[in-house]
């Protein structure tokens, strides 16, 4: 039996305050906004009752925000994609933001389990005045519980079209990518946070936050596995190997921070379901 599931978010902006609205179909649901920092910015969590994705299984969540409105959306846990017989599982997520819209994308992070056959993909459509902040997490396989990826395939893709463009087929037989210097150096957990924005960033307010995530990186135990850079001046990308995903979002983690305080003047406040 597999599950085929939709999920629709709406931002708006309604006398200061941040609104989300949402329709669904199948096993997707948003939980109750919260405020944690006022009628600005609302924080939303969705959830996936099952749990997990197994071959056959679609996921298609669509968000929307208008006006100068701000929504942040996280997890309660990671996105799990399980052993398939043959068909793929496929999440496929579509941000477009209007006007002087606003998202934080902050999903935890997704595992890629040992025979699975999964896709992943992000789709950013940002109007010349709006901006997004996000991540993507993986992990192949549970390394510390001895449940490697040895078998299976995970394709990755993250576009801003016409702007910015990640695609990529991780295969559990290429050891050559998994485990070459070259590659991903026998690390299993890649984390990449990124900055986009509907038109050019001007040249200081880029340099600045490059400046910020370096620092950020120059202290932390992963520098040696970690970069920032800017592909296009609409986009800065974090990228890090690691070899385990609590390292990672840790590092991640402060450079969002530092990001959050630069180019939107707001504080670390981290989303309440973080910390149970």
């Amino acid at each position: 039996m597999t599950w085929h599931a939709q999920l629709d978010i709406n931002y708006s902006q309604e006398q200061q305050r941040s609104v989300a609205r949402h329709t669904h179909s199948g096993p997707l649901r948003l939980l109750q906004s919260l405020y944690p920092e006022g009628h600005a910015v609302c924080h939303n969590v969705l959830v996936h009752p099952p749990g997990g994705l197994v071959g056959g299984d679609t996921l298609d969540i669509t968000v929307a925000a208008s006006g100068a409105a701000h929504g942040l959306i996280t997890t309660p846990g990671a996105t799990r994609f399980y052993r398939s017989a043959g068909e793929p599982a496929v999440q496929r997520t579509q941000i477009t933001l209007r006007d002087q819209a606003r998202l934080e994308w902050l999903p935890l992070e997704t595992i890629a389990y040992n025979q699975c056959l999964a896709e992943n993909h992000l789709t950013l459509n940002l109007a010349p005045q709006a901006e997004c902040m996000g991540w993507d997490i993986t992990a192949l396989g549970l390394p510390a519980a001895e449940l490697p990826f040895a078998q299976g395939r995970l394709l990755q893709h993250l576009e801003l079209p016409g702007v910015w463009l990640e695609r990529g087929l991780i295969d559990a037989s290429d050891t050559r990518l998994l485990d070459g210097p070259l590659g991903l150096a026998g690390q299993r957990c890649m984390a990449t946070l990124f900055f986009a924005a509907g038109t050019a960033l001007d040249k200081p307010r880029r340099a600045a936050a490059l400046d910020m995530a370096r620092q950020v990186l120059d202290g932390h135990a992963l520098r040696g596995t970690a970069g920032a850079t800017c592909p296009n001046p609409q986009v800065l990308v974090v990228r890090v190997l690691s070899p385990l995903v609590e390292p990672a979002v840790e590092l991640l983690r402060q450079v969002w921070v530092n990001w959050r305080a630069h180019f939107w003047g707001l504080p670390a406040t981290l989303p309440r379901i973080w910390s149970t």
